[in-house]
């Protein structure tokens, strides 16, 4: 017999307190879940726009720059794409949602630098530019949410198993034991009361 199911009131105090902080874990547990389920559906949708946005984006930036190689020629627009610094200035830090890091990526997005000389060029090289730096922007973007989501979606499923582990077990076991143990104490009680009017019972026919 496990000690702590031994009829005792000090086992029945402890028996208490677990199933309270039991019951207090499963309300933070899920109280945890539901936040996290609300930041996950945010970005999902956040996403959701973004890849519209990109898709849009990316029609319209190869199209100029379709419109950039008619006019300059291929080989002429390939040599400026060389002239593009390759990006570098990426970093990521992390912000905390209910214990879950949740990456956050900053750099500088070059808006203003050119990287190449505006003379004997058409403007559809600019618009070109233009067009894939805010694909650049947005894939960072984008990358940025569809990460933070993976480790909700990750955080949710691991809370989830918790809080299913407290309701269904811990909270179910140490609810029977106080039932248990506080049965045998009320047995153990009204046996002892029983004992103590016979006792009385016997000592007044004496």
């Amino acid at each position: 017999m496990d000690p702590r199911e031994f009829p005792t009131k000090g086992n029945l105090i402890a028996a208490k307190n677990s199933l309270a902080l039991a019951k207090q874990g499963y309300d933070l547990m899920d109280k945890k879940r539901n936040i996290l389920i609300r930041e996950l559906m945010d970005l999902i949708d956040e996403a959701k726009d973004i890849q519209e946005e990109i898709d849009t984006t990316f029609t319209r930036a190869y199209a100029c720059l379709q419109r950039a190689n008619i006019q300059h020629g291929i080989s002429k627009v390939e040599e400026l794409a060389y002239t593009v610094p390759i990006e570098d200035s990426i970093q990521i830090q992390t912000r905390s949602i209910m214990g879950t890091e949740i990456p956050h990526v900053k750099y500088d997005a070059h808006e203003n630098q050119l990287t190449y000389a505006m003379d004997g060029t058409f403007e559809s090289i600019d618009v070109a530019r233009e067009a894939f730096r805010q694909v650049k922007d947005l894939t960072i973007k984008l990358s940025m949410v569809e990460n933070a989501a993976y480790r909700l979606a990750t955080s949710i499923k691991k809370t989830q198993k918790r809080a299913n582990a407290l309701k269904n077990i811990t909270i179910p076991t140490y609810t029977g034991l106080v039932y248990k143990i506080s049965n045998e104490l009320e047995e153990k009680e009204r046996e002892e009361f029983t004992r103590l009017k016979v006792i009385k019972r016997m000592k007044q026919k004496g």
